[in-house]
């Protein structure tokens, strides 16, 4: 008996111990490892990002360079891609290009995200006539298809890269709004906001502490898809002239430059194109896999 008294408890095994005390971030990350094809989306956005990064360094001509001798050369050892009707390296503008396209799509939803979960948060945490004023204008903004909306901002501000940044970031401020306020909803009737409350934290505490830590899951996985659709937005844009504007190597306006020469020149066409398809490509399938390893109804 007195043995049984003194005894201690059973030690818990290392390996048991750590995996419980494993962070939802690193399941997710080991989650998302599993998904193949979410690795070759996110090794596709890698190296987007990449030679967007390194385009001084690799690529073989300046974007801007013009050899009218050189016009529509097609593919070869001197010019990968071939060249455009101005005897432009077309590798070089393809590769210059991402990093405009990758520029768009990142500051464009950084900045619907910011000010999109920024209104949803208010209008979802205080409700009333807040909720009500917030929503509308998300409603009024939804009205719109938003490549007209895009149109229509940039036409009034003036075709631009930066203004269609500021077009594309504002179509997609709704998304985001909507997003985190039904998150916000669902969080703040939990017990633990309940008990933030009664112990006399500040709502601004809460938000920032609590609710926003707590709705982070949906904004990376709507921000990743939100992204290509940045892309495909901005390459619209400037296929219509309303994006950036020339010499810039935009994808879009390539394409819009080159539609002309479709059936003579082909190369001049295609390799934009593959730009735009393996970019969204790539952000899509790194989407998904993210929503299946942050949702937990994905999980068995």
């Amino acid at each position: 008996m007195a043995e049984l008294a003194h005894s201690t408890p059973p030690m818990v095994p290392p390996q048991i111990a750590e995996e419980q005390a494993v962070s939802p971030w690193k399941e997710a990350w080991k989650s998302f490892r599993k998904n193949k094809l979410a690795i070759v989306g996110l090794s596709i956005v890698l190296f987007f990002i990449l030679i967007a990064l390194l385009a001084d360094f690799i690529a073989p001509y300046e974007f801007a360079d013009q050899k009218l001798a050189d016009k529509h050369l097609p593919p070869s050892s001197e010019h990968l891609f071939g060249t455009d009707q101005f005897g432009r390296d077309i590798l070089s503008r393809v590769i210059y290009g991402a990093r405009i396209s990758l520029g768009v799509g990142f500051i464009s939803v950084a900045g619907s995200v910011i000010v999109g979960s920024f209104l949803g948060i208010i209008a979802g945490y205080y409700g009333k006539w807040v909720d009500t004023i917030i929503s509308r204008f998300f409603d009024i903004l939804l009205a719109f298809p938003s490549i007209l909306l895009a149109i229509a901002v940039v036409a009034v501000l003036g075709p631009s890269l930066r203004n269609a940044l500021i077009a594309i970031a504002i179509i997609n401020v709704p998304t985001f709004g909507r997003l985190l306020r039904s998150r916000v909803l669902t969080v703040k009737e939990e017990e633990y906001i309940t008990a933030a409350k009664a112990i006399g934290m500040t709502d601004s505490r809460i938000l920032i502490h609590h609710i926003l830590p707590n709705s982070l899951a949906p904004i990376i996985v709507q921000g990743t898809l939100a992204i290509a659709t940045a892309i495909i937005e901005a390459a619209a844009l400037g296929f219509l002239g309303m994006g950036a504007q020339p010499p810039a190597p935009e994808w879009g306006k390539m394409l819009a430059d080159s539609r002309e020469f479709i059936l003579d020149a082909p190369w001049t066409v295609l390799f934009p194109g593959l730009a735009i398809m393996l970019t969204v490509l790539g952000f899509n399938l790194m989407g998904d896999g993210l929503r299946d390893a942050l949702d937990p109804r994905m999980k068995n």
